[in-house]
């Protein structure tokens, strides 16, 4: 019998199984519901050798050095500084919107006052939430604000919910900001890259340990029956002893008795063109036109060279767990109501003394790739290691 069983092959799952085994010697099974291991940041390459992001793009960055050093144990870097452009009243401009953005869209003397002002009032380099700015006793800092959260936010954030940005968390809204700087990049943290032979082989290498088995393609209750009012756990039919590390939906785990717990799904759109380059830059936003929310262009995060392109097209889409297509839960829909609804699920989680639940799924929030390697880590340290120790 194994010491330890996690639910979910992705970068929650992976970290802790690699810890367990490498650091503790511990012998881990992990379950994938997928054919395939690395979750959501899984790639492939695609019928004409281009490798492809399968569940979207997913740019590495971070601040944290401890999570950089740690998953550059498992690849080299292809360094990537990511931009993104929004098509934004006929124009291509940069976004997040920055001193350039404002220069592209207004006429010279106004973006030149309203860069002054925002200077002023807040200092280069600084990120003004919209929210903020709206609160300014200044009309033309409130005008700015009300042009970007209508040309770049309201529209986008219509399709990607499905709902008005007034129906979610105003954190949502809090978190579009107003750049100070001329400084084009999506993100500034210190490590920004892509991995050289791409993000599946670091989930190889982080599950190549020989006290770790892979049991893919497997819903985790075909093997494992959890008893959420004892908390018993039996495992092929037998008594299982160890942790249980669960990183799939929290709500599925007590069988959705108190309601299920609503995310959003995608459907990607991928096309390989006989050319060499589609667009200027790895990613281009559509906040206002089509149904899709963004293209982005392979070739461009990974370095690649091939005389063929593959892009992607991102159409948000309700999540149904019964419908095959769109029963891929992407994102925790951020409201009050869902989190008081995962709170009744957390008591539910604490009776089950065996089980860990880590991760976007198991926590019913959204983590950057940096964010969740740092928890897992964290977790292991907290909760795997210092109960060997």
């Amino acid at each position: 019998m194994f010491d330890y069983i996690i639910v979910g092959a992705g970068f929650a799952g992976s970290v802790m199984a690699e810890r367990i085994a490498g650091v503790i010697n511990g012998k881990v099974l992990v379950i994938e519901k997928r054919a395939h291991i690395g979750g959501n940041a899984y790639d492939r390459y695609d019928a004409k050798g281009i490798l492809v992001h399968q569940y979207g793009p997913h740019i590495f960055h971070t601040k944290m050095q401890h999570v950089w050093d740690y998953l550059s144990r498992f690849t080299g870097w292809h360094l990537y500084h990511h931009r993104v452009l929004g098509s934004v009243d006929g124009q291509k401009v940069p976004i997040p919107f920055n001193l350039n953005t404002l220069h592209a869209l207004m006429p010279k003397e106004t973006a030149e006052r309203l860069e002054s002002k925002l200077v002023k009032s807040f200092g280069c380099n600084a990120k003004i939430p919209i929210l903020r700015l709206r609160e300014s006793a200044d009309e033309d800092l409130k005008e700015l604000a009300n042009f970007v959260y209508e040309k770049f936010f309201l529209h986008y954030t219509t399709k990607q919910w499905g709902v008005s940005p007034e129906e979610l968390n105003p954190y949502v809204t809090g978190r579009v900001p107003i750049y100070v700087s001329k400084d084009d990049r999506y993100f500034q943290d210190r490590y920004q890259g892509i991995p050289e032979e791409g993000y599946t082989k670091i989930f190889e290498r982080m599950l190549g340990h020989p006290n770790i088995k892979l049991l893919l393609n497997t819903d985790y209750k075909e093997v494992l029956d959890v008893d959420p009012e004892s908390g018993a756990i039996r495992a092929f039919g037998r008594s299982f002893d160890g942790k249980l590390i669960f990183t799939g939906k929290i709500d599925e785990m007590f069988d959705y008795r108190l309601g299920e717990l609503p995310y959003r799904s995608l459907h990607f759109a991928f096309e390989t063109l006989d050319r060499d380059s589609f667009q200027e830059t790895g990613t281009v936003n559509y906040p206002n036109e089509y149904d899709f929310t963004r293209i982005t262009e392979f070739k461009r995060l990974t370095g690649q060279e091939s005389r063929y392109t593959t892009i992607v097209k991102e159409y948000p889409q309700a999540y149904e767990r019964h419908t095959p297509g769109k029963d891929i839960p992407y994102y925790p829909v951020p409201n009050s109501a869902n989190q008081d609804l995962y709170a009744e699920y957390r008591q539910l989680a604490k009776k089950l003394e065996q089980v860990i639940f880590l991760g976007r799924l198991a926590e019913y929030t959204y983590y950057d790739m940096d964010a969740v390697i740092s928890k897992a880590l964290k977790v292991f340290e907290e909760q795997i290691l210092q109960d060997k120790e």
